[in-house]
């Protein structure tokens, strides 16, 4: 049974911006998903404690706006430190479980001075360890006017049984280079995280496949304006113009050979499984491996600095 591997995609939506809330919301998923005998259960990206619509309804790039300023405010103070013991709950329940996790966080950073906030994605593993914390390396659009740009240093890869598994941020996805980096690692059963939404993941989930030979997970979240919590901060205009549905899922899977195990599920909230066969993988490698057979590290190499960056270097005499 080490070539099989039963995954579960967890889409479900945040208590929005409660940490709290969330929190006990991801721990019932990953108890649903232990009596289920899953091994490995994704969630979303920003999912705890949710992504930033607010900035697409709120004017969000106008200048030393009160809105924003708060929202915000109210963003890094619902943040998360793992440093601090934030997600020992999370990697007490892969331990006792024999479950690992990936989820997707809005890290509040120490390292970083602690006022700064990145999208990361957590890697636990079964045995309760945190692995790895990618920080996201490029926020898209808007999303930089409340998110820092990360580092290279969860660029990792995790072994999983005889998986290789490793995971990018939402558009990180399209970034060549990052996926390299994971393809050269020997990753052959690839994350991907998404806020939501079906024209996020109907093309590049199946590409990802195609180009690495391997199986892909992507999963989202779900949001709609009735998901917003009363006390959310600004409520009335962010409602104002907000459409009904702001994430529509779109979690899906595919194989090594870029076809459909598990089609996009959309407008569902819930915890969906599928066994993954490693036997797949080396199927498919046959006549295509990236960073192998059909590579030519001579003509084209990639460096990559998984130096955790930081603006300051402290030496001490001891």
């Amino acid at each position: 049974m080490e070539n099989e591997l039963r995954v579960a995609l967890a889409q479900i939506s945040p208590v929005w911006l409660n940490k709290k809330l969330t929190l006990e919301k991801i721990e019932s998923s990953i108890s649903e998903a232990a009596k289920e005998k899953a091994e490995l259960i994704v969630f979303g990206e920003a999912l705890l404690p949710g992504y930033p619509f607010w900035l697409a309804y709120t004017n969000g790039a106008a200048w030393n706006l009160k809105v924003n300023k708060q929202l915000h405010a109210h963003y890094i103070t619902n943040a998360i430190d793992p440093e601090s013991g934030e997600l020992d709950v999370l990697k007490k329940m892969a331990k006792e479980h024999h479950i690992a996790i990936y989820i997707g966080i809005i890290e509040r950073a120490k390292d970083r001075g602690g006022h700064s906030i990145y999208a990361s994605l957590v890697y636990i593993n079964e045995e309760g360890q945190i692995k790895s914390v990618h920080r996201k390396l490029q926020p898209t659009y808007d999303e930089r006017l409340t998110w820092a740009p990360g580092d290279g240093n969860g660029l990792r890869v995790h072994p999983l049984k005889k998986f290789t598994v490793g995971g990018l941020n939402c558009w990180e996805n399209w970034m060549p280079l990052p996926r390299a980096a994971l393809y050269g690692q020997g990753e052959n059963l690839h994350i991907a995280v998404w806020p939501g939404s079906l024209h996020n993941t109907k093309d590049i989930t199946r590409f990802i496949a195609r180009e690495s030979r391997s199986y892909v997970i992507s999963v989202s979240g779900l949001m709609t304006k009735h998901d917003f919590p009363k006390d959310t901060p600004y409520l009335e205009q962010i409602l104002e113009t907000c459409p009904d549905t702001l994430a529509n899922g779109g979690s899906a899977i595919a194989g090594p050979d870029g076809k459909w195990e598990v089609e996009p599920i959309t407008f569902k909230e819930g915890i969906f499984y599928h066994t993954l066969d490693f036997n797949r993988v080396l199927e498919e490698r046959q006549n295509f491996d990236p960073v192998g057979h059909y590579s030519r590290p001579d003509v084209t190499k990639l460096i990559v600095n998984r130096e955790r960056q930081s603006t300051i270097e402290i030496i001490e005499n001891k």
